[in-house]
């Protein structure tokens, strides 16, 4: 008997539970990136107080974040797609790949300048490091390690995400029945325990065969345990998009999830403070285990983020609106204004814990009043992913009095 490959009933016009996820992902880069500035852990410019103090804050979130953002922008690849018809892609590419040029070109250089100038003591004008920048200088070396410029920095992301966006049209468009197929099978392969250890499963194994060879780069061409993890979470939002068994199987086992995620983040943090820089290599049979911990981790905190949304977020709001397309413009310029004002508040030697919230709280004001400029300014908005303004409409034309028929003629 041949397989019958039905749409599954779509869950509304819009998932608001993953526009809260996707804001609130976003909005914790701005406190991740200002912790980098503070951990032990190599970034563009490091405070003078830089220690391993707070790294186990770090790893509530590093294993996980960037994966829920690849499923969500999967999930909303989907629907784009559904809607875009022939010109999605077209339309995709102007809105991520616009801003990635311009990103590399204006916003991330500042990061660029102030890491050499902190890091090897570069005193050129910032337009002198420019026009270095611009024609790929590969001189700014320290220790046989060279900085490679031009680079996206934090706006890999962005190129990552219109690869995976070309390839999985590319593929659809050659098995149109390919996505049908999938979504009928995860509507009975993820409607229950599948749903936790499926995914699971992915992103251990990705974790435990490729991470040894392949350590991350983010620089797209040899990144093959990113791609491994990013392009299988990608390609779930896609599947899940439009099914409705898994996500109500998330939502039931979303306290499961969240203990489970709980315990494997302890275990990791004990883990790595046992094993640091300076502590003896652990035994390989323990470091696979915890590369097995690493990727359940990683899911079990997906899962719980996403069935505690989809029970508790699952609503519109002003807020949501405004922040959904507030969110990629603060994106854009967060890590740079991070950069600056850290390299700026040096001088000033306030205490870290001081500092760090001047930063967050700077950071995330500035982010907000250069999103305010943006979008009023029509040149600018396509720089930053935002849509064209539409034109402004017409005041409706005025109904004319009807003209009065005299009386006298019949």
């Amino acid at each position: 008997m041949h397989d019958r490959h039905p749409e599954t009933p779509d869950l509304g016009p819009r998932r608001f539970d993953l526009d809260w996820l996707r804001i609130g992902a976003f909005l914790l880069l701005i406190l991740y990136h200002v912790g980098m500035y503070y951990v032990s852990w190599d970034w563009h410019v490091k405070s003078p107080h830089a220690s391993p103090a707070i790294e186990p804050l770090m790893m509530l979130t590093a294993p996980w974040r960037l994966s829920l953002l690849f499923l969500v922008s999967g999930v909303a690849t989907a629907y784009l797609a559904a809607r875009g018809g022939a010109g999605f892609l077209r339309q995709r590419s102007a809105r991520l790949l616009i801003p990635l040029a311009f990103g590399m070109l204006v916003i991330v250089p500042p990061q660029s300048y102030l890491e050499v100038v902190e890091k090897l003591g570069y005193s050129g004008s910032y337009a002198e490091f420019w026009r270095l920048y611009v024609t790929g200088y590969g001189g700014f070396c320290r220790a046989g390690d060279c900085l490679r410029i031009p680079t996206w920095n934090h706006l890999w992301f962005v190129a990552y995400l219109w690869v995976y966006t070309l390839a999985a049209v590319l593929v659809l468009r050659a098995w149109p029945r390919l996505l049908p197929w999938l979504r009928a099978r995860a509507e009975r392969a993820l409607a229950g325990p599948g749903a936790l250890l499926l995914p699971a499963a992915l992103l251990i194994g990705a974790r435990v065969v490729l991470v040894g060879r392949f350590a991350p780069t983010h620089a797209l061409v040899d990144d093959w345990y990113n791609h491994a993890q990013y392009v299988g979470v990608f390609a779930l939002g896609l599947v899940l998009a439009r099914t409705r068994a898994p996500w109500e199987a998330l939502a039931r086992s979303r306290w499961i999830a969240l203990a489970l995620a709980l315990l494997g983040w302890a275990a990791l943090c004990a883990y790595f403070g046992a094993y640091g820089d300076a502590a003896p290599p652990p035994p390989d049979a323990l470091r696979l285990a915890m590369r097995a911990v690493y990727g359940a981790e990683q899911w079990l905190a997906i899962g719980a983020a996403l069935g505690f949304a989809r029970r508790h977020l699952n609503r519109d709001s002003v807020a949501r609106r405004y922040l959904t397309t507030a969110i990629f413009p603060v994106y854009i310029l967060h890590q740079t204004l991070i950069v600056v004002l850290a390299h700026a508040l040096k001088p000033v030697a306030l205490a870290p814990p001081v500092e760090g919230l001047v930063l967050v709280l700077s950071t995330a004001a500035l982010c907000g009043l250069g999103y305010e400029g943006i979008r009023r300014v029509p040149w600018l908005r396509p720089l930053f992913g935002l849509a064209a303004l539409a034109p402004p409409r017409p005041p409706p034309a005025a109904v004319a009095a009807p003209i009065p028929v005299p009386q006298d003629i019949h």
